[in-house]
């Protein structure tokens, strides 16, 4: 951030301090609206974001409110009049809009919508028919678009004759006589062809284009995979509805990526988009305390097959050393596969069925780190751990216990590679969040199935 802008930010924070609403006033207008709504957000006294709202303009606040967490959006309208509330969402774009109004209650929903104007109610109950993870939930439908038989010229009349609501004219969408998207033209190419070439001759095909009913993190990964700066979205029929842009497409990939991460992390619930120091201790624990208490039973059962073997660490407790190295191996093992499965379907790189496929390539990748350990783990029972002189049984030699522990471990680094690389594929399939079996879930998965290969292949392998 620049000097003078962490400066601004700073003497906000002052006026807001000092009570002093002609310094906020001057100030909140020299900030960009995001940091205006990060020190919003950052405001812990009730008073100091009374005074935020009461001081700031709703021109100035309808750029604001888009970037609020959605537990703040509705505490903050209900701080201004009516009037000024149908200011604030009258300025505010149509897909920032029906974020908006996702983010509040029932009741609050329909007040709201009672302030707006006739024609633009009725596109906002359309577009909160979508999904708010679907494209029609995320599409803005101020787009520049223009029909086929027009001409250079009637393109450009067109146009400005919807400036003022238009949000991007990077893209312009070209349509046919049934509002089928059929093309695209950029504003310099209608700039500079002569005024009388006709739209159809200067356009490029649509390439891409995507269902409203579709799952947003599939529109923003089209933006990205084919480089484009708005996507349109259509109807069953194919007809022209909105668009997805550049900077909609980066805040879904946003989203969809904290939320994998979290859901990896073990996180359970609706993530926060308040800052973690804003976020209340009470919703951090509800997120975190299901998956622990499901894991902590989950994980009884590696405790129970140690309970089942116990004799086998009474004939040679030398194999308590090695035990833990052979449970996390198969854990970071397990957890690095199922991590790069995990990202290749979200790329779109892998289908249902390429199960086979993956198999096979983890079951030798697996096998090639298992050996590999393995012979790093027997070199060093067979020629290192003999300098230590532990106490071993008369009929356990060094060679044959450094060729036990390193067999276990070749097999758990196996069998945990190709278990964390099918299981989010197997979820899928099942219509499950790949995400959520992820690390804790195979950690604990992997723990109890290598204390099963150590301790089966240890006891036959020194005939305990």
């Amino acid at each position: 951030m620049p000097p003078e802008a962490e400066e601004a930010i700073v003497t906000l924070r002052d006026s807001i301090e000092a009570r002093d609403g002609s310094a906020f006033l001057k100030t909140a207008e020299e900030i960009h609206y995001a940091d205006l709504a990060a020190v919003y957000e950052a405001l812990d006294e009730q008073d100091d974001r009374e005074f935020f709202l009461k001081n700031v303009s709703p021109e100035r606040f309808s750029e604001v409110l888009p970037e609020l967490a959605d537990n703040l959006v509705e505490e903050a309208l209900n701080q201004f009049r009516p009037s000024q509330q149908r200011e604030i969402l009258e300025a505010t774009r149509d897909d920032d809009l029906v974020d908006i109004l996702q983010d509040v209650s029932d009741k609050t929903r329909a007040r709201l919508l009672g302030l707006l104007p006739k024609e633009d109610e009725e596109l906002t109950r359309t577009l909160l028919n979508y999904g708010e993870d679907t494209a029609g939930g995320r599409m803005t439908t101020k787009i520049g678009r223009i029909s086929t038989d027009l001409t250079v010229s009637q393109a450009l009349d067109a146009l400005r004759a919807d400036l003022e609501d238009t949000e991007t004219l990077g893209r312009i969408i070209v349509t046919d006589d049934t509002a089928r998207p059929v093309g695209m033209v950029r504003l310099r190419d209608l700039a500079f062809n002569a005024r009388d070439s006709s739209v159809s001759d200067i356009m490029r095909p649509v390439e891409q284009s995507i269902l409203a009913t579709a799952d947003q993190e599939e529109a923003a990964n089209l933006v990205l995979k084919y480089d484009l700066i708005i996507l349109p979205v259509v109807d069953e029929s194919g007809r022209l509805l909105g668009a997805i842009t550049y900077d909609d497409a980066m805040e879904i990939l946003e989203e969809e990526s904290t939320e994998d991460i979290e859901k990896i992390a073990g996180l359970t619930g609706e993530q926060s988009e308040e800052s973690y120091l804003n976020t209340s201790v009470l919703i951090h624990f509800r997120r975190r305390f299901v998956w622990l208490l499901g894991l902590a039973f989950l994980a009884i059962g590696a405790g129970y097959v140690m309970l089942r073997f116990e004799h086998v660490l009474d004939s040679v407790f030398l194999l308590s050393l090695f035990l833990p190295m052979v449970i996390a191996a198969g854990g970071n093992t397990g957890g690095q596969a199922a991590t790069m499965v995990i990202r290749a379907m979200a790329l779109g790189e892998l289908e249902d069925g390429n199960i086979l496929k993956v198999a096979w390539k983890e079951l030798r990748l697996g096998a090639c780190l298992g050996l590999l350990l393995a012979v790093c783990i027997a070199a060093t029972v067979i020629f290192v751990l003999p300098a230590f002189r532990p106490t071993l049984p008369q009929n356990v030699s060094f060679p044959r216990l450094g060729l036990s522990v390193a067999t276990a471990l070749a097999l758990q680094v196996t069998t945990s590679t190709l278990i964390g690389a099918l299981l989010p594929l197997f979820a899928r399939k099942g219509k499950l969040d790949p995400a959520v079996i992820a690390a804790p879930a195979i950690t604990t998965i992997v723990d109890a199935s290598g204390m099963v290969i150590y301790f089966t292949v240890v006891r036959a392998l020194l005939g305990l």
